[in-house]
Formats: C-alpha cells, structure tokens, sequence
C-alpha cells in the first residue's frame, strides 16, 4: 500500500471525521468543505484512479449510499458528486466528493468556495447526522 493521506485515514493512522468504512471504502468529512457535510468516498485499498479500479460496482454502490445519506441526514434537496483523475486530484489516491446541496446555495460551475467547521464538534455532528443515516448497499 502507497502512503498517502487517504490511505492513512483507511487505515486508521490519521483521524478523520469517518461517517461509514467497510472493507470496501471510507466515507469521511472533507477537511476543506464546499459545504458543511461535504463528504469524500475512497476506496480501503490505494488506488490513483478510476482506471486503476478493479471493483468499480461495489465502490459506487457506496458512493451511492453517501449521496443518499448526505441528502436523508442534512437534510439536503440533492448532492453534487465528483471526481477528478490525476488533474486537480489533490491526493493520488482516488475520491468522490459528495456534497450537500440546497437550492439557491450560490454554488455556480466549478468554482468550489471552502468553508470551515466552527468546530471539532461541529464536525462531529454532521458525520453523526450522515453515518446514521448511511444504509449498506444490501439493505
């Protein structure tokens, strides 16, 4: 395994705001939020990108759940969901952004303003409010 940030969040060396894990992927808060509950799903095992998945169903089945649990936990009218490959990709290591949004959030194309937890707490809280509402994709 290549070390790198979100493989150290996989594997339990870095804390992270983790909402679900399985041995599939990782789902935790984004650290530099587009909005509040912004979460990011990798895959346990280091992969750079989407060409380098070899189980490409059972990860965005979980991506999948992430939307869902982002949109049922917060409270969200939808999610964006994204992923860069190698350009933009801050970390080697492949992500998809779900990010919470509202109607008239002032999101517009790809300019993706930050936003900052007030607290530790604060971000406790939101993983709380998307694991608890994360349902695996069997059921």
């Amino acid at each position: 395994m290549s070390a790198d940030l979100f493989c150290e969040i996989a594997s339990g060396e870095r804390p992270a705001f983790v909402v679900h894990a399985d041995d599939v992927a990782v789902a935790f808060l984004d650290a530099r939020p587009v909005f509040k509950g912004h979460v990011l799903v990798v895959p346990r095992a280091h992969v750079e990108t989407l060409a380098d998945l070899e189980e490409v169903g059972p990860f965005f089945e979980r991506v999948q759940a992430a939307a869902r649990a982002v949109e049922e936990g917060l409270g969200a009218d939808g999610t964006f969901v994204a992923m860069n490959n190698r350009i933009s990709q801050s970390v080697p290591h492949l992500h998809v952004h779900v990010v919470p949004r509202h109607r008239k959030d002032g999101l517009r194309g790809f300019f993706w303003p930050r936003v900052k937890y007030a607290s530790e707490e604060e971000a406790q809280e939101y993983a709380t409010r998307i694991g608890t509402s994360w349902k695996s994709p069997s059921g």
